[in-house]
């Protein structure tokens, strides 16, 4: 019954995803394209420089949860019951989406997203598993 729901959900999901990440939450487009390859630095200075903390829970814990639902892509998608399969194919995905922000300057390329992204989903994988052994057949 969950598979069901989570195959119906996800590509509406998806694209509401897609939205906020390039037009959502007062995106404008800058005026240079612009990225961040230091691993984790700009998150930190992002919490240092943050107005509230408010903006530390949307932002950096926004990145994480909102892509645990794709730690879920295996009852959709068999061959990413496997998390290296799972990951490898995410990573790849989202290392485009970010490169499309830089490209059109809808967005920031930045490594950090790529990694709390990811965390997410293979916290929602781990998650996935948990509801499978705790629902058994229900879940399906």
């Amino acid at each position: 019954m969950l598979k069901k729901f989570y195959k119906i959900i996800i590509v509406p999901y998806t694209l509401f995803l897609l939205y906020l990440m390039f037009l959502g939450m007062g995106r404008f487009q800058y005026d240079d394209n612009l990225l961040t390859v230091e691993p984790i630095i700009s998150t930190i200075n992002f919490i240092k420089g943050a107005i509230s903390w408010k903006d530390i829970v949307i932002i950096v814990l926004g990145n994480i949860v909102m892509f645990v639902p794709f730690g879920f892509l295996g009852w959709v998608f068999p061959k990413l019951n496997d998390l290296k399969a799972l990951l490898f194919s995410f990573i790849s995905i989202i290392f485009i989406v970010e490169a499309l922000q830089y490209f059109t300057r809808m967005g920031i390329f930045e490594i950090d997203d790529i990694i709390l992204n990811t965390f997410g989903v293979y916290l929602g994988f781990l998650l996935r598993k948990f509801v499978e052994k705790r629902l058994g057949n229900w879940a399906v």
